[in-house]
């Protein structure tokens, strides 16, 4: 199967480099060149445009920023409506509005083009290895066909419901991870405050209640004080504010979320929205005047 894949980021690329190890014929674009020259080494065929990709493919695969991004590849000038075929399939991976994502999904088929929502959650290192999580919304009939293409790059494949379904289990999983991460920055500061060993504390609960892979992935990283990014801040803002407009949008109250969001915020302001997001810890550490680094 020839394969159209958009948006070769830092998760785009491997994904695309993944499908074509299943033996899949990928046609690439992205508006980086850099990207595409390095992918067409290996072996696919480069694209000018959306549209271009569009002209050589049925099946095409976005994986973008946000919905802006999502809409103007879809349905903007040089888009993939402009060139593709009646019966064309988009599987949108990116992490998008799911209000965005039906309205793009409306508008795509009044031209004969069908959508998925496909976000996935795992960061870099699973889309490298193959491992990530894909949540799908969209006709269980595009699910069941394009099942084997989404697991070529994924370690497990769930289908969640109608168009936009994909895109608010992954708001739901935003929501609780970053949740989770204020509560480890929470617990750990009321240890440390309370002359606590923060690594004996996280020791004692993990194997109880209280534990989670939150806890067992970012409390190591939080007493390191390490934050190189698995997942950026900024993307977490991104996600967050995706969620509360979702929420918003059909009367839903997120009062949790929009608290954490603003320590989000917070730390944005303050220079560190490159950072992990396990450095929410660093909005605790300053409100309390203390750290939860430990010491060698």
């Amino acid at each position: 199967m020839k394969v159209g894949f958009i948006g070769l980021g830092i998760m785009g690329k491997p994904m695309c480099r993944n499908l074509m190890k299943a033996g899949y014929e990928a046609v690439v674009y992205n508006r980086s060149k850099a990207s595409v020259e390095e992918l067409s080494a290996e072996g696919a065929q480069a694209a000018g445009s959306p549209a271009e990709v569009a002209e050589n493919c049925q099946v095409i695969i976005t994986m973008l920023p946000n919905s802006p991004q999502v809409r103007e590849v879809c349905l903007g000038e040089n888009g993939i409506a402009s060139a593709a075929k009646e019966g064309t399939i988009v599987i949108d991976m990116s992490s998008i509005d799911p209000v965005q994502s039906k309205e793009i999904g409306a508008e795509l088929n009044k031209k004969g083009i069908d959508l998925m929502d496909a976000p996935v959650s795992g960061g870099e290192p699973k889309a490298i290895d193959g491992t990530i999580s894909v949540m799908v919304g969209g006709s269980k009939e595009n699910f069941d066909k394009y099942y084997d293409l989404l697991m070529a790059m994924a370690g497990s494949v769930v289908y969640v419901g109608e168009l936009g379904s994909g895109n608010v289990a992954k708001l739901a999983n935003q929501v609780i991870v970053a949740l989770n991460i204020a509560a480890v920055s929470e617990a750990l500061t009321l240890a440390v405050k309370n002359d606590a060993d923060p690594e004996l504390v996280y020791k004692a609960i993990r194997g109880g209640l209280a534990g989670s892979t939150v806890l067992d992935a970012k409390a190591p990283m939080m007493m390191a004080h390490n934050f190189k990014p698995g997942f950026r801040i900024e993307l977490h803002i991104k996600d967050l504010n995706n969620a509360l407009n979702a929420g918003h949008a059909v009367n839903a109250a997120l009062p949790l979320t929009s608290q954490v969001m603003e320590i989000m915020q917070s730390l944005k302001a303050d220079g560190n929205e490159k950072d992990d997001h396990s450095a929410i810890v660093k909005y605790y550490e300053k409100i309390s005047d203390t750290s939860v680094e430990k010491k060698n």
